[in-house]
């Protein structure tokens, strides 16, 4: 993608992207719900068209042109509820391209890899949305394709079968498939991508190997867990290398002073009280992407920026920027 555009009437939804993902990379799209991700998404499977910018997926124009050789879960949720699973994963396989001859084995394959080997005879409506889900991925991979797209791919799903996804996700790039993926949820993309894009209103903030990210943001504070019942915080927060602490979900969080040396502070901190745990914290996607958002809005404080990560995607089944 080189200067691409996308608006929907007043609406900028999508500002200038220029993106160039590399075969067989792994890549997240991370953001809050309405940055663009969808938006963006939409336009490399040509869903939508730019307004303006250049834009090619696997060395075509568009991916009309490649789309046998493109898999693609969206964000809207659907299957054909009325047709038995078999019937239905055979069918959007032979939309792709498959030969009858030895699809059903190929069908049944992936039904035992996701866990689901007796629902080929089930109408798709008989299944829990977790199950349709499931079936509905296998039906994005079920041709092999090499550039896999997944949009908010664990929306819905129970952590047991997030974790069976994620295995699938990543046995597939290993095998050299590129995938897309998109999430709101940052630590998502933290354990499965090498590679973030990360999107703020419609406009590319960040685009990196996730270790160079990683690299560039050295630890700024000191988790810890207190032994003692009763424990009295400001012993921590007088140390000189720590400059405040804060209680967040079962331990403790001490910022490090400018200039503060970490292997000093984690020292300091350990020695002040009988601790469980002591560890340095580098900062995480999430806390990254409050600080580009600060640095973009100097007015938004840091709980508001966190809580717009965590809204329920509300426009699951519209472009951003369009309203009912």
């Amino acid at each position: 993608m080189s200067n691409v555009r996308k608006t929907f009437g007043r609406k900028v939804a999508v500002e200038g992207i220029d993106l160039d993902i590399p075969v067989g990379d792994l890549v997240g799209f991370i953001g809050p719900n309405g940055a663009g991700k969808t938006t963006t998404i939409r336009m490399i499977m040509s869903i939508l068209f730019p307004d303006s910018g250049e834009l090619t997926v696997l060395g075509k124009k568009t991916a009309v042109e490649s789309k046998d050789r493109i898999g693609y879960l969206p964000e809207e949720r659907g299957v054909y509820k009325k047709m038995k699973v078999g019937a239905f994963l055979r069918y959007t396989g032979r939309l792709k391209g498959l030969p009858p001859r030895g699809l059903n084995d190929r069908v049944s394959a992936w039904l035992e890899k996701v866990e689901l080997p007796g629902v080929w005879n089930k109408k798709c409506e008989e299944l829990s949305k977790g199950m349709q889900q499931k079936i509905q991925f296998i039906s994005a991979v079920l041709h092999e394709p090499e550039l896999l797209i997944l949009d908010e791919p664990f929306s819905g799903l129970d952590p047991v079968n997030m974790r069976l996804l994620r295995d699938l996700i990543g046995e597939l790039h290993r095998g050299g498939t590129t995938i897309i993926f998109s999430t709101h949820v940052m630590a998502q993309a933290q354990q499965l991508c090498d590679h973030i894009v990360m999107i703020h209103n419609g406009r590319k903030v960040l685009d990196d190997p996730l270790k160079e990210i990683r690299s560039r943001h050295t630890p700024r504070s000191v988790w810890f867990e207190p032994m003692l019942d009763g424990f009295d915080p400001t012993v921590v927060e007088a140390l000189p290398q720590i400059a405040s602490v804060r209680k967040n979900e079962g331990h403790y969080e001490a910022a490090l002073a400018d200039g503060a040396d970490p292997a000093s502070a984690i020292g300091a901190v350990a020695s002040a009280a009988p601790m469980s745990r002591v560890e340095l914290h580098r900062p995480t996607l999430e806390d990254i992407f409050i600080e580009i958002v600060r640095g973009d809005e100097p007015g938004r404080d840091d709980e508001s920026i966190r809580a717009s990560l965590r809204l329920h995607p509300e426009s699951a089944h519209k472009p951003e920027g369009v309203t009912s």
